[in-house]
């Protein structure tokens, strides 16, 4: 074999790998999600029936069954759900953008030698599990936690504040977990900035603030969207903050899903729910890509 031959075999070889993996660890589950989400629920094990039955004589015939989509349609539980989940993601995302934008924009200023340490303490979080810092948000927001105990303290409240178990302690637990993936991006886009276009704003007379609207903001976009995306994708299927903190009064599709996979053992409902999250997540970002993509063309 030539050598330019093995360089293009080690080409394709390398530019494959990726499309391998995500047919093996990404389409291959869709596709059984899919299977099951047009099954029909039953009372044996796997809770669901057989995609090709048998039906006499050595017959077989293959049943698809959309009834699954249709309960989501009629039941406004399920809508109410979704609708519910894409307002706290989208609003989630807001506030996380608009914490950590700030910070990542200090660290990407500060002195080299702080800039290490700084990220570092960003970090330093992924180093305990997820799950004890959820659960010490429950110490620290119930009504005799430290947040109440130190407001009672200072004299701000008389009464406890009832933050555990509302829509605001999910917010508070979402924006503390998901602030790193929001940070990073930025602090990796702000970073890599040329700052000679703001010593040219300030030399043809714009102020501080103008440089930032101007100069700075819409350069860091492309981090802005990576962090966006971070954070408002997993946000939609969120399970454990939801419910440890939000209780039975905040209803989001992940913990839907929990419950119809877990509670009621109706996998197929449940897979339909999977399909339609991804459908939702899947449907927006093609679209965006396009126009992306589109623009590129028209610039170039």
């Amino acid at each position: 074999m030539r050598s330019r031959d093995r360089f293009n075999l080690g080409k394709r070889a390398l530019i494959g790998l990726p499309w391998l993996w995500m047919a093996v660890f990404f389409l291959l589950p869709f596709l059984f999600i899919l299977k099951l989400s047009l099954s029909e629920a039953a009372l044996m094990q796997p809770p669901y029936l057989p995609f090709i039955r048998e039906v006499s004589d050595g017959m077989v015939t293959m049943v698809v069954n959309f009834g699954n989509y249709l309960l989501l349609l009629e039941d406004p539980l399920y809508l109410n759900a979704l609708l519910n989940s894409i307002e706290i993601a989208a609003w989630s995302t807001l506030l996380t953008l608009l914490v950590g934008y700030p910070m990542a924009y200090a660290i990407a200023k500060a002195p080299h030698n702080w800039r290490l340490p700084l990220l570092m303490l960003i970090i330093l979080p992924f180093w305990t599990s997820f799950l004890i810092r959820v659960y010490a948000w429950i110490g620290i927001l119930k009504n005799n936690g430290l947040l109440n105990n130190l407001l009672i303290y200072l004299g701000i409240i008389d009464q406890p504040l009832e933050i555990l178990y509302t829509p605001t302690a999910v917010y508070i637990g979402i924006v503390y977990s998901y602030l790193p993936f929001v940070i990073l991006p930025l602090y990796a886009t702000l970073i890599r900035l040329d700052d000679t276009l703001l010593e040219a704003a300030a030399d043809l007379g714009c102020p501080p603030w103008k440089q930032f609207l101007t100069v700075t903001l819409p350069l860091s976009i492309p981090g802005v969207i990576a962090g966006t995306m971070l954070v408002f994708i997993p946000v939609m299927g969120e399970f454990v903050i939801p419910d440890l903190l939000g209780g039975p009064n905040v209803l989001m599709i992940g913990k839907l899903m929990w419950t119809e996979f877990f509670s009621n053992k109706d996998w197929p409902v449940a897979s339909a729910l999977a399909a339609v999250l991804l459908l939702v997540l899947i449907v927006p970002f093609v679209l965006w890509q396009h126009f992306e993509s589109r623009n590129r063309e028209s610039l170039g």
